[in-house]
């Protein structure tokens, strides 16, 4: 009786196999069982997307096309099909928060091709990702993402600024909010959103290694992946000695051997609210590969590029000079910041030639009255530029003393970008250089892996100031991306601009810039930013003629322990929750619309007295941007705070124990 027992068990799970092996559609839940992707294999391999049992994104066509027009994901035949379950605690050194949980659902489906799909749905959303453990060379000519939503839909999309060669550009743009089957025929990058009712869709990628990174154009209701060919031959601008794509090869990607692809995201959230704290993008990427952290330092920086290097009231010629340099130290250490950064101009950029520093600055003294003052000294270069002497000049700079590199102009996403960024994360981590890194795609985990790695742009953030136009709207972006971009990682907007104007007074100003809002709305960046690496961005002795405010926002951290988004609504306005320690910060902004807000500090434990620090908005602040309020007040976890935010306003909230 045992032994027919055991047959017939056998025989159960032998069936079970067979059919899960010859099934055409698997379907992978995510572990609240709201969200399900559902793969079906037959002529193509195609993708769809539900959310409790109902349809978020339409059958949609996925794949590779390789070397003679070979589609290993059509008309495959499946080898093996195995599902598995992630649970893991995820250290997250310079991010959002330092740890957190992640789950997920996983399936695994190998081809009897050499190409598989691991297909992984969590309760942020799902991904995927395609495999290869073919031998040899292998080539990849274009990859397959049909992502169909509908015409109906909406998305909010950032163009390619470049119509002539629309993957060579900075990766910086506003959203066009636009109904799918009226979008521009043009590219844009990464993220991208789709509003499909019951939920929106956030395109993303993570975990790009040698490969290029995703485009997509609106072609009907469907997003359709694009990607940037190989480069065949480079050339140089003369201006920075910046290279970039002469010519193209046919194909978009080599490699050899096994090869893992990027990781396509399309998080999933019900409420806007969630969408800043997704952590899809991080935990899908590569674990760290620099081991030890502690000697990374995140902190702020005071800046020379944006505030043109204008100072007033010295007795020497303001400009890129010694000079210069040590008051900007002397401000950056007199309000605690950790940094400041020599932007373009420290060496000759139209020489090229990172090893050669301007006698002007005289750098090594400079350096060693930095160390004085315990303030770091970043160095500015252009990618290839210093990709070119990298060990060289990561040494040199190094011994000398410099704390990292701001890396600016890529401006390309196609493969051998990709390892250039890598290279140099990855030299950078050996001589304890940190990066910023600007003229970038959007982040794509890799400062998981490199976790020296403290900042990407990738934003229309601060600069754009001083050439853009009203039409843009920067309030309104500013309440935009931080559901959007920042689903990606950090931002390096570049913030705290004191000339402040409405909306009825900003105008473009070249050398003395004037940000779109108020001085609040600019405070408020270093709480609502993810921003490790921050910029106070205009002129020391602008900062100086305002004490008050420069303490107050010289004094915000710029990593925590914890984060979260209390109230918001994409484009239109978000409040932003973060705890140091026992210190808690909230900060709000709004569009260029004047909002009335109600703070519950229900997240304060209970039986403990706060002193609130308050950053508010001033009374006239809808006429002059500039005028604010600090106050204090008491406050338990039973306190509730209105705020009124002035047009393109905004406000910051320290609260602290009392002893």
């Amino acid at each position: 009786m045992k032994n027919n027992l055991f047959r017939l068990l056998v025989g159960v799970v032998l069936l079970t196999s067979t059919q899960s092996l010859l099934a055409k559609t698997y379907d992978v839940n995510s572990p609240n069982g709201k969200l399900t992707a559902r793969i079906a294999i037959e002529e193509r391999c195609q993708l769809s997307i539900l959310l409790d049992g109902k349809e978020l994104m339409a059958p949609s066509t996925i794949g590779l096309t390789i070397a003679e027009g070979k589609q290993p994901f059509a008309h495959a035949k499946v080898a093996r099909a195995k599902k598995s379950k992630i649970g893991e605690i995820i250290t997250s050194p310079m991010y959002r928060q330092p740890s957190f949980q992640f789950a997920a659902n996983q399936l695994d489906i190998k081809l009897k091709n050499g190409f598989g799909l691991i297909v992984l749905a969590s309760d942020e959303g799902i991904a995927y990702r395609f495999y290869s453990t073919a031998k040899g060379d292998t080539y990849i000519y274009s990859e397959t993402a049909d992502y169909n939503f509908g015409t109906n839909r909406t998305a909010w999309l950032a163009y390619s600024t470049n119509k002539e060669k629309p993957y060579a550009m900075a990766f910086q743009n506003i959203y066009h909010h636009t109904a799918l089957g009226n979008a521009q025929d043009q590219v844009a990058f990464l993220p991208a959103t789709v509003d499909c009712g019951a939920a929106k869709v956030t395109l993303l990628e993570t975990d790009v290694v040698s490969y290029p990174g995703m485009f997509v154009r609106a072609n009907g209701g469907q997003l359709k992946a694009e990607f940037a060919p190989y480069p065949k031959t480079m050339d140089y601008y003369r201006w920075r000695g910046m290279s970039y794509v002469k010519e193209t090869e046919a194909y978009i990607a080599r490699h050899t051997g096994a090869h893992s692809y990027p990781w396509r995201i399309l998080a999933v959230t019900e409420d806007d609210t969630q969408m800043p704290v997704n952590n899809l993008v991080y935990a899908l990427a590569r674990e760290n590969k620099i081991g030890a952290t502690d000697w990374i330092k995140p902190g702020k920086v005071a800046w020379d590029w944006w505030n043109d290097w204008n100072l007033r009231g010295v007795d020497f010629v303001a400009g890129i000079n010694f000079d210069t340099y040590k008051y900007y130290i002397d401000f950056a250490a007199a309000h605690g910041l950790e940094y400041i950064i020599l932007d373009e101009g420290w060496y000759d950029s139209n020489k090229a030639n990172i090893m050669q520093p301007i006698e002007a600055i005289r750098l090594p003294e400079l350096i060693a009255y930095a160390n004085s003052k315990n303030v770091g000294i970043v160095l500015w270069t252009v990618f290839n530029v210093i990709d070119e002497k990298l060990e060289t000049a990561c040494k040199h700079y190094a011994d000398m003393g410099i704390k990292g590199f701001k890396v600016d102009f890529l401006d390309r996403n196609d493969q051998t970008a990709f390892e250039m960024v890598e290279r140099l994360a990855e030299c950078a981590a050996r001589h304890h250089l940190i990066l910023d890194l600007h003229g970038i795609y959007a982040p794509v985990g890799l400062n998981r892996t490199y976790p020296n790695i403290l900042n990407y742009e990738g934003v229309f953030g601060m600069e754009e100031v001083r050439w853009t136009e009203l039409e843009n709207n920067m309030p309104l972006y500013d309440v935009t991306f931080p559901y959007i971009r920042m689903m990606a990682g950090a931002v390096d907007f570049t913030p705290g601009a004191m000339r402040n104007g409405t909306k009825e007074d900003w105008k473009a100003i070249y050398n003395k810039p004037i940000s779109m809002g108020t001085r609040c709305h600019q405070a408020a960046c270093y709480i609502v930013h993810d921003s490790p690496f921050t910029m106070l961005a205009d002129s020391p002795t602008n900062y100086e003629d305002d004490e008050p405010y420069t303490q107050y926002i010289a004094s915000l951290p710029t990593v925590f322990d914890e984060t979260r988004i209390l109230q918001g609504k994409m484009g239109e306005y978000i409040v932003t929750l973060r705890r140091l320690g026992d210190t808690w910060y909230i900060a709000g902004q709004t569009n260029w619309d004047a909002r009335d807000l109600t703070i519950d500090f229900g997240f304060l434990p209970e039986g403990k007295s706060y002193k609130a620090h308050l950053l508010t908005d001033g009374i006239n602040a809808h006429h002059d941007a500039e005028d604010y309020r600090l106050s204090t007040m008491d406050c338990t976890s039973t306190t509730q705070q209105a705020i009124h935010l002035a047009p393109g306003g905004g406000f910051v909230i320290k609260l602290k124990v009392e002893n």
